[in-house]
């Protein structure tokens, strides 16, 4: 490993450890701050160290400085010879970034709850790094003292804004009088929204006083946090081994948001209306593919495209039901076919086409 590689990568170690020991702080003065500060920095010092590791730059041609935290994710996510990391894995660095911006600049009031998850799958993430780009054990660079990061975990994200969107509700009451209260309790839950749906930057107070608005007309979360509805945690092991990954809801696209492009982030979960997504019926599918519509129909079973749910869905509409695939289904298909024997393929098709009438 090149010198200085290895140098940021010590530094990375030594900030995500020190994360830990805060979160594991028994006070709480400054606990929140400092360990999102720096777990933040722990992977900005990862990921310049993966990009020196894998041949890449991290200062621009005459510039003084090294790039920043957005140029890091983006480089490590759409450089073809630097690339290591996924655009699940780029959402929870947004959001810690985020998280991290709010804390050193301005206010933030977050819950132990909404603490941990971010802190513990910001562990799984720079574990996961550290594995896939340097071959290395996350373990051997804890001391045996070092505790995980581990209370009794909330790994139900549903559960979790059910609870807080319930506390704000109460806080903003008429008679009250907490409404900056409810205010900073909401500034976490709409920076982790904003992050997830490609917005550079925290929500500012007037468009926070918009989402207290909207939960006081008693709308859902799902409805106002749109971009954290279309994700989900997906937690591992149980006790100190927990692992908790951030990871797209199925039928959930993520996009690579162009860069230069006026307050966005590099990736954000793209909505989309289902038809939208699920946007070809059979024939056009055929025509994508190029082949005949029979012989497309018999590919979708072998390759077994209706089980995949972000490829394929019905839809019911009054007594029709239409039956739609996604693009998703088009690149299954084309990387398949080269391997495919399609003469027996159809042959099988038919066999069973013809079971079925009899």
């Amino acid at each position: 490993m090149k010198r200085e590689a290895r140098l940021l990568l010590e530094k990375a170690c030594d900030s995500l450890i020190l994360s830990i020991e805060i979160f594991n702080r028994p006070y709480d003065r400054g606990r929140t701050s400092t360990a999102l500060i720096l777990l933040d920095h722990a992977f900005e010092m990862l990921m310049k160290a993966a990009i020196i590791h894998r041949g890449g730059k991290i200062r621009e041609p005459r510039a003084k400085e090294t790039i920043g935290f957005d140029r890091c994710v983006r480089r490590s996510l759409t450089d073809g010879r630097i690339k290591y990391l996924e655009e699940e894995q780029a959402l929870v660095l947004q959001t810690i970034n985020g998280l991290r911006d709010a804390a050193q600049h301005h206010l933030l009031e977050i819950s132990e709850g909404q603490l941990y998850i971010h802190l513990q799958s910001g562990v799984t993430l720079f574990r996961d790094l550290l594995r896939s780009v340097f071959d290395q054990q996350l373990s051997a660079h804890l001391p045996m003292r070092v505790l995980p990061v581990s209370t009794t975990p909330p790994t139900d994200l549903t559960t979790l804004f059910d609870l807080e969107v319930q506390e704000i509700a109460k806080l903003l009451a008429p008679g009250k009088r907490r409404k900056l209260e409810a205010i900073a309790r909401l500034r976490p839950l709409a920076i982790l929204d904003s992050a997830l749906r490609g917005e550079k930057g925290h929500p500012g107070d007037n468009d926070l006083r918009r989402v207290a608005r909207l939960i006081n007309t008693k709308r859902t979360w799902q409805e106002i946090f749109q971009g954290v509805s279309a994700v989900e945690l997906k937690a591992e092991g149980t006790g100190p081994s927990i692992s908790l990954r951030w990871s797209k809801k199925e039928g959930i696209p993520i996009e690579v948001v162009q860069e230069g492009t006026p307050g966005a982030a590099v990736v954000a979960v793209k909505r989309v209306n289902e038809l939208d997504y699920y946007s070809l019926g059979a024939k056009q599918l055929a025509q994508k593919v190029g082949l005949n519509l029979s012989k497309t129909l018999a590919v979708v079973d072998h390759l077994r495209i209706r089980e995949k749910t972000d490829c394929y869905k019905e839809f019911k509409m009054g007594a029709q039901t239409y039956k739609r695939y996604s693009p998703k289904a088009v690149e299954i298909i084309k990387a398949e076919m080269p391997a495919l024997d399609m003469e027996q393929i159809w042959a099988g098709y038919r066999a069973a086409h013809s079971r079925r009438r009899k």
